[in-house]
């Protein structure tokens, strides 16, 4: 049988594979061995943790990774379903590396695994995946996955149940038990939420009444695809708030690792207002611990709204923009020390959370600030929803570098700044304000745009001439 490339599965943050074509238990077992020789032996550890979210493959391959790092001496914990920020916790926790077996969204023929080192620091192609590929496809290409001139020992592989201790750590990072009484409507897309919510927020102490909707695991999705990111996903938790007359609905992605919310109109809440309110309260909480608010640090991507950096700002805190994904955000997090981090992909990333991302902390932060006061929550994100985005618009372009170079030449004529640190961003600062972001995708043709404006009829001016000369 010829080995699959991983090369082509294998993507900058993580493996995302089909099953069994390029993802399956001999793969699985060439990782497992790979990871421990490149991440875990060399940071000195002698285990790590492994979890796995609902779909049907996760044991199965969650297993074979296990026996190929035991196989190189390393002791294994398998802590079984969990969301990925469960993982975290774990490593966390720990101080062990660990591997997170999902596909996050993807439809249901769909794996991946995501690694992170002691602490829960990211492995991405950058730092250290690439070199976790090579050796697995070294692996494979010999017939012998797991092959590798181990200790002279073979680990152990044991089970241990965490969901408790992960949501009291949670807990401890924020308190709901003084919040008014909330209705709050779930969508968990048959993903991992229907696992993490229960025990986080079903707590008899706590002042919240939960109505559930698609609790039950099942990786097959039959409900709609567990990716909140696109509206039609969101349209069963819309109507149920409406139909509840709730305070709230939260919607989870498959491995419950980012939030999306939706106020008590039913209408979707931004995730840039969401990364400000969080800023606020952070920085604040900062302050009331005795931090100078000058020396409190947020990250936000580039494609964050201008409410962003401004809340941040009006806070008292300082701003740091950095490039798009977990792994440049993180690192930049962890060189700042800073306390929150926000992009608009519904991803939150906080440092009392070893600088990972945790959507059930983001709803956490959310439910604690509703309940503080007595207002609906659309009104309370309004000062965090200033302007008028676009949204990210994929267009599939054949020559990539020839329509950024024709945006960019055409905002240069406008008097728009222009800034490289991830693809083009370019914009003006006057009072008809306007910006774009228009980045390359890493795996395919495409190009996303953003564009955000000081009202309705700028943004959807500059977003049709761009569209218009990208895709022509």
């Amino acid at each position: 049988m010829i080995a699959p490339r991983l090369q082509d599965f294998v993507k900058a943050y993580d493996v995302r594979g089909l099953v069994p074509e390029e993802l399956n238990p001999v793969v699985a077992t060439a990782l497992g061995s790979a990871f421990a020789q490149v991440v875990v032996i060399p940071e000195g550890a002698r285990s790590m943790v492994i979890g796995h979210d609902m779909r049907p493959s996760s044991p199965q391959l969650s297993r074979a990774f296990a026996s190929g790092a035991a196989a190189q001496g390393v002791d294994v914990t398998m802590i079984g379903l969990c969301s990925t920020d469960g993982l975290y916790y774990a490593s966390g926790a720990r101080s062990v590396p660990g591997a997170m077996f999902t596909a996050s969204h993807n439809p249901a023929d769909y794996n991946g695994i995501k690694l992170c080192r002691s602490a829960a620091r990211p492995v991405g192609l950058d730092s250290g995946l690439a070199e976790v590929r090579d050796l697995a496809q070294w692996l494979l290409d010999r017939g012998e996955h797991h092959a590798l001139p181990g200790t002279g020992r073979v680990g152990t592989i044991e089970e241990a149940d965490l969901l408790t201790d992960y949501a009291d750590f949670l807990h401890s990072l924020v308190d709901l038990s003084d919040s008014r009484p909330l209705k709050v409507v779930v969508d968990a897309g048959n993903g991992m939420a229907g696992l993490t919510v229960p025990a986080v927020l079903e707590r008899s102490s706590l002042p919240l009444e939960v109505v559930p909707l698609y609790f039950e695991l099942d990786g097959t999705f039959p409900n709609h695809e567990a990716n909140p990111l696109e509206p039609e996903n969101l349209r069963d938790l819309q109507a149920a708030v409406l139909a509840h007359g709730a305070d709230i609905g939260l919607a989870f992605d498959g491995d419950a690792d980012r939030c999306f919310v939706v106020d008590e109109r039913g209408a979707p809440v931004t995730p840039s207002a969401i990364t400000a309110l969080v800023a606020a309260r952070q920085i604040d909480a900062e302050a009331a611990a005795g931090v100078d608010r000058a020396d409190v640090v947020v990250v936000h991507n580039v494609i964050c709204s201008r409410s962003v950096p401004e809340t941040i700002a009006e806070a008292g805190g300082r701003a740091v923009r950095t490039r798009v994904g977990h792994s440049y955000i993180k690192a930049v997090m962890a060189e700042h020390d800073a306390v929150f981090g926000g992009e608009h992909s519904a991803h939150y990333y906080f440092r009392d959370f070893w600088f990972a991302d945790s959507g059930m902390l983001a709803a956490m932060h959310v439910l604690a600030a509703l309940g503080a006061q007595e207002g609906p929550l659309s009104e309370l994100v309004r000062p965090y929803e200033r302007y008028v985005g676009s949204g990210e618009i994929n267009s599939r372009v054949q020559d990539v570098p020839a329509a950024v170079a024709r945006v960019r030449a055409w905002g240069e004529e406008r008097g728009a700044t222009v800034d490289l640190l991830d693809g083009l961003t370019m914009g003006t600062a006057d009072q008809d304000f306007w910006w774009l972001s228009l980045r390359p995708s890493n795996t395919e043709p495409l190009l996303r745009l953003n564009v955000e404006a000081s009202d309705e009829a700028t943004m959807a001016s500059v977003r049709d001439e761009v569209l218009r000369m990208v895709r022509t």
